[in-house]
Formats: C-alpha cells, structure tokens, sequence
C-alpha cells in the first residue's frame, strides 16, 4: 500500500439559507460515523464565505476505504439528509503537486 492518501473532494452547492445547518450536519457525520471508519485519515470542511457552498476534503487510505464508506449504512442515512441542502459533486485522486510556505 502507498503512503499517499486517496483525497476525496465533495463540492457542494448549498441552497440559499442552509450553508450553515450543511456544515452542522457535516460535522457531526464526521464526528459520529467517518472517523470510526477503517480507512480514514483526515476531513476539512471549507465554507464559502457567500454562503453558497461548502467542500469536504478527506483523506483515506485506499480507494477501497473510500468505497467502503460510500457503503457504510450509517452513511448512506446521511445523504437524504445533505441531498435536501445542496447539490453534490464528488472528485476521487491524489495529490500530484503541493506547495507551502
């Protein structure tokens, strides 16, 4: 296995006025059920400052602990939930630059 952790970024496009109870309920998800995942080594959640949308940016340990926590049914009890504040786009790769000061 690789040292390089999968990233798997969610963009979310938020309904007006739900930018906010998103982020609450994205915390709580990672809280309750993504960090008692196999897999998982990190998640940040980024809010965009106009209320318009929301990214999670998590690292895992392999594609198939991403996928194991696409399957997880604690999970799947989630998205109903984030699907009736925003639209969901998803990106699996990995880092092939960074930079840092």
């Amino acid at each position: 296995m690789s040292d390089e952790p999968v990233i798997l970024i969610n963009l979310l496009k938020v309904k007006p006025g739900k930018q906010d109870a998103l982020v609450a309920l994205l915390k709580r998800n990672t809280d309750t059920v993504v960090r008692t995942l196999e897999g998982w080594k990190a998640t940040r959640l980024i809010a965009a400052n106009d209320g318009a949308g929301v990214v999670i940016y998590s690292e895992w340990e392999s594609p198939a602990a991403v996928e194991a926590m696409r399957s997880d049914p604690r999970m799947q009890a989630y998205f109903p939930e984030i699907l009736e504040m925003a639209s969901l786009e998803t990106i699996v790769g990995s880092a092939v630059f960074g930079e840092a000061r």
